[in-house]
């Protein structure tokens, strides 16, 4: 009994001193990038951080805070305001990415065209994407200068056009690098035929797309007013320090607070009834 107690506590030992002595492996990150850093990129903004922008929404936030605090004297009432100030870079970084992929959208087949024509004119594929930032579509110039640069220092085609991809950040762009690495690889005989298909099937996709939003537009510019009222409105109160002031009560709090969450609620709704199939890069 006694010789097994000891096996046991020296076993014990060993696993406590090869707990402490063991180096842990190391983690592998196998998520992507976060959602605000995707959206970052789909806006153009590859230079700026994601802590950046929590700064700005913070430094929004507390200057909101501190005006309404001064003129309305109600505390629940500058941390709603507060509150919405904040969200406002999200809501504003948001709009310009969705507008950048509707703008490149429009700007693809255009760009599609100028390659299928210098590949005709008998260039390279590489001189043909590095042409695009001289004669290309002017919002595809930056990506395609970079890349011009990019491969004339490394020459190396595959890995020129994955950095590609990430300045582009459009799922559009994504369809197109993917397609003009494969002609690379299994050979270019068919590539003008590729390039002319691809660009109609692009100017197809972006005409029908335009039509849907402007009809479906209305639905959105009325959630948004419809969300909007109720805080100018109250805004307005601001001024009027007797009426204001009841929202420090209780009840008050609790009007408040219903009322930003129904306005969330109502808002979400109404946008993603109206809302379009987003198109994701699924070859990122």
């Amino acid at each position: 009994m006694g010789a097994v107690l000891g096996l046991g506590v020296g076993v014990g030992l060993v696993l406590v001193w090869l707990a402490f002595t063991t180096p842990r492996p190391v983690a592998r990150r196998t998520g992507g990038p976060g959602r605000l850093r995707e959206t970052l990129d789909r806006a153009g903004l590859a230079g700026t951080t994601a802590a950046g922008v929590w700064t700005v929404c913070g430094v929004t936030a507390l200057v909101a805070f501190v005006v309404i605090q001064v003129v309305s004297r109600t505390a629940t009432v500058a941390l709603a305001f507060a509150a919405l100030a904040g969200y406002l870079p999200l809501a504003m970084l948001a709009g310009r990415a969705r507008r950048r992929q509707r703008e490149l959208a429009e700007v693809w087949p255009e760009a599609v065209d100028n390659l299928a024509s210098a590949v005709r004119a008998g260039m390279s594929l590489p001189e043909a994407l590095t042409q695009l930032g001289v004669r290309g579509p002017e919002p595809l110039r930056e990506p395609f200068v970079a890349f011009g640069i990019d491969y004339q220092v490394t020459g190396r085609f595959t890995e020129s056009l994955d950095r590609l991809k990430v300045r582009l950040a459009d799922p559009v762009g994504d369809r197109v690098v993917e397609a003009l690495r494969i002609a690379r690889e299994v050979g270019g005989g068919e590539l003008g035929s590729l390039l002319r298909n691809l660009s109609g099937f692009l100017r197809e996709d972006a005409r029908t797309r335009s039509e849907l939003e402007s009809r479906q537009s209305w639905t959105v510019n009325g959630a948004r007013l419809a969300v909007a009222a109720p805080w100018l409105v109250l805004f307005l109160l601001c001024f009027q320090r007797p009426v204001i002031s009841r929202y420090a009560s209780p009840s008050g709090v609790v009007v408040l607070v219903t009322g930003a969450a129904l306005c969330v609620l109502a808002y979400r709704l109404m946008v993603r009834i109206g809302r379009l199939p987003v198109e994701r890069r699924v070859l990122a």
